[in-house]
């Protein structure tokens, strides 16, 4: 049976390198959509654009392209985005699936739920560079694509953009908490994920605020989308089904 997912990128990225990933869950027979939220679009001005646009995007996406029965899939910051969207559009959806991303109450930005140094360092980079952030070198390569070599650590890391950072500082407005929406979710752990400390966990300090869910397991770090797509969609597949 053909599935449909509309995977929801993070931080830095586009839909384009979600491609990856979307074309071996294609393999399976699966209908995958990969767009791009604003704010990450060349075009866009990181300096006003806010979570609340990235989500009205992502809203419009599934709206404009007739989308029902969805299994919408957000990485790291793309779990802001598709607890948004499931909040706006629940009918439309029939999983989410978080994989390594955050899981908002309502009222919280994506800075509550990530350590004090992360907002430091995002707080100096954003004054310095007209409300953009970007992640330095050292840390994507150290804590986000740790199982990848350096080679594939430096071409990763040429493909991200500028991210807005307002995305991080805005608070999410949620009608009721997820663990009450009546839609199946999954949160999707990748096992030697730092980007977070192990002392301030994706699972079980976020997942569980889900609800009832489906945990799903794999080797990999932040960034699996890079350094092993294939077992990252086998993952998302298996997140996914009924």
């Amino acid at each position: 049976m053909s599935d449909t997912y509309v995977i929801i990128h993070g931080a830095w990225h586009t839909g384009a390198e979600m491609e990856a990933v979307a074309d071996y869950v294609r393999e399976s027979g699966h209908v995958v959509h990969c767009p791009t939220l604003a704010g990450n679009r060349p075009e866009d001005d990181r300096s006003r654009m806010g979570l609340e646009d990235a989500i009205q995007s992502a809203v419009r996406y599934i709206e404009n392209e007739d989308l029902r029965q969805v299994r919408l899939v957000g990485h790291s910051y793309g779990g802001m985005v598709i607890s948004g969207v499931a909040d706006r559009i629940a009918e439309r959806l029939e999983r989410l699936v978080y994989v390594n991303a955050f899981v908002p109450q309502d009222g919280q930005c994506l800075n509550d739920l990530v350590p004090p140094h992360y907002v430091e360092l995002f707080d100096s980079i954003a004054a310095a560079n007209n409300n953009a952030v970007m992640l330095p070198f050292p840390v994507w390569r150290e804590a986000f694509i740790n199982d990848a070599d350096l080679a594939l650590a430096k071409s990763s890391y040429a493909k991200l953009n500028p991210h807005p950072y307002r995305t991080f500082t805005d608070p999410i407005s949620l009608k009721q908490p997820l663990a009450q929406l009546d839609i199946g979710k999954s949160y999707l752990n990748c096992q030697q994920d730092i980007a977070l400390p192990h002392g301030l966990p994706w699972h079980p300090r976020l997942s569980e605020r889900l609800g009832l869910f489906r945990l799903i397991e794999c080797p990999g770090s932040h960034e699996t989308w890079f350094s092993n797509p294939a077992r990252l969609a086998q993952a998302i597949i298996e997140a996914g089904r009924d």
